[in-house]
């Protein structure tokens, strides 16, 4: 099988990104292996996908960290020329949200690409015409009401602090488009002195997400992995960890003090699970993580969910074999039945 990973930038790549521990799976398995950034890519005159990739097959591994340096030592000499028309599957791992402010072109870019590399006949996961719509929290409002706590999307002042006010005066301000725990705010009562200047702080790029504050927030928040519309699983084990920020940062996000902790899978947490699946199969969306506190989704991660080594970690599990096995059987249905099975409806199968 041949995999592109397509990233934000492989010299920026970590080892302990999931991205990362995913490629090196493959690879063990035989596979061969790309890493693709999204100014890798290019439109060739014969309307083929091409891109300056970077490998490191054919090598052994002992760590996450070994394989990446393998792959950017390479990347200082030559990028191989690759055709995307020639991949099995190309697997979009990149966030839009780290390029926003310094690379704004390259937000769509990786997503454009994709849709073309689809509609030359490559297996792309996630599906990218439904990743196009993700690219903000706007996607996130598509999902069942119940899942979701009460929110408001607005650039006024006065809405915004209308809306905090109808929350009891506590709420969570964050950028419509972001991730990682940046620019986000939580306000209460002892902030209302400063409450506009929080507001415009937030939506000085664009919209602000203001959110109600849930009772079991300072609890943290538990990351469970779904593919295929189905909690990720290993043996016996979810793909899902409780995040914990024991500091005064009231965000448990993992990139600002959250500590990872074990969580028992509860009845409340796959039922919501259960009440996003059909949008995720109908979106094509492969890999997702949800993030989720108390009986509510906070977030719907469907670009590049992370920390999936941390679960392997926490519990002693092949979660990554697991979605290679699911990106093996996907590229041996395409071998069965062609092109008469689109690539949003494969991409979820």
């Amino acid at each position: 099988m041949k995999i592109g990973f397509v990233v934000n930038s492989v010299p920026t790549e970590r080892p302990e990104y999931t991205t990362t521990r995913l490629a090196l799976a493959a690879t063990r398995r035989g596979h061969d292996t790309w890493l693709i950034g999204v100014d890798d890519f290019s439109h060739r005159l014969d309307g083929a996908v091409a891109a300056h990739a970077r490998s490191a097959r054919g090598r052994k591994h002992k760590s996450p960290a070994a394989y990446l340096a393998s792959v950017q030592a390479a990347d200082k000499v030559a990028a191989e020329p690759l055709c995307v028309d020639d991949l099995d599957v190309l697997v979009m791992r990149y966030d839009p949200a780290d390029d926003a402010v310094e690379r704004p072109w390259a937000v769509a870019s990786g997503v454009l690409f994709a849709q073309l590399s689809v509609a030359r006949g490559t297996l792309v996961v996630n599906d990218p015409a439904s990743l196009a719509n993700a690219v903000n929290k706007t996607y996130f409002q598509h999902f069942p009401e119940v899942v979701r706590p009460r929110t408001l999307i607005s650039r006024d002042v006065s809405d915004i602090a209308a809306f905090i006010d109808a929350m009891g005066g506590c709420a969570v301000l964050k950028p419509l488009q972001g991730s990682g725990g940046s620019g986000v705010f939580f306000v209460t009562n002892h902030e209302a002195p400063n409450l506009n200047q929080m507001i415009e702080a937030v939506g000085r790029d664009g919209y602000v997400v203001a959110q109600e504050v849930l009772p079991e927030a300072d609890q943290g928040d538990v990351r469970m992995f779904v593919m295929n519309g189905q909690p990720l699983m290993a043996g016996e084990h979810h793909a899902a960890f409780r995040r914990v920020n024991k500091t005064a940062d009231p965000r448990s996000n993992m990139r600002v003090g959250g500590k990872a902790e074990p969580v028992k899978v509860t009845d409340a947490m796959l039922e919501l699970a259960d009440a996003v699946r059909p949008k995720l199969l109908a979106d094509g969306m492969f890999l997702v993580g949800l993030d989720i506190v108390g009986d509510k989704l906070m977030e719907i991660n469907v670009f590049s969910p992370g920390d999936l080594g941390t679960c392997e970690s926490i519990y002693k599990a092949k979660f990554t074999d697991a979605v290679i096995d699911a990106l093996e059987h996907k590229v041996e249905l395409r071998r069965h039945y062609g092109h008469t099975l689109d690539n949003t409806r494969l991409a979820a199968l």
